[in-house]
């Protein structure tokens, strides 16, 4: 069984910084794209970010692109995306992806972990 467990997600105010983490068991990490997505209450789930296997590509949603970092460390199985500058606007549950190397979407999820910014 794949598992994708988030972790660091809480309370922070508008401007603050937190960083999530995902840690990956049951799959052979290193061959897998990573990415964070997140869903408001009433909303969609949208995409956040991306990253590669080797973790020298990675990509972002315009609307957190300068403001978050994907990265990942192999070693630890595991996967982080650093948030800084947070609005309001970035509350939701964010949710931990994994996506083989054939697939052509993300295929393993984690069961999220709730950010919230207040004003």
């Amino acid at each position: 069984q794949v598992l994708l467990r988030e972790s660091g997600g809480g309370l922070v105010q508008a401007g603050g910084s937190l960083r999530l983490s995902c840690a990956a068991s049951g799959l052979t990490f290193s061959t897998y794209a990573m990415g964070w997505f997140r869903q408001a209450p009433g909303k969609e789930r949208e995409f956040v970010a991306r990253i590669n296997w080797s973790g020298g590509n990675t990509d972002y949603a315009d609307s957190v692109k300068g403001r978050f970092t994907i990265s990942r460390d192999n070693a630890k199985n595991t996967v982080y995306l650093q948030m800084a500058s947070l609005k309001p606007e970035d509350t939701a549950v964010y949710y931990c992806a994994a996506k083989s190397l054939p697939s052509m979407s993300f295929n393993f999820w984690g069961q999220g972990t709730q950010v919230t910014v207040s004003s």
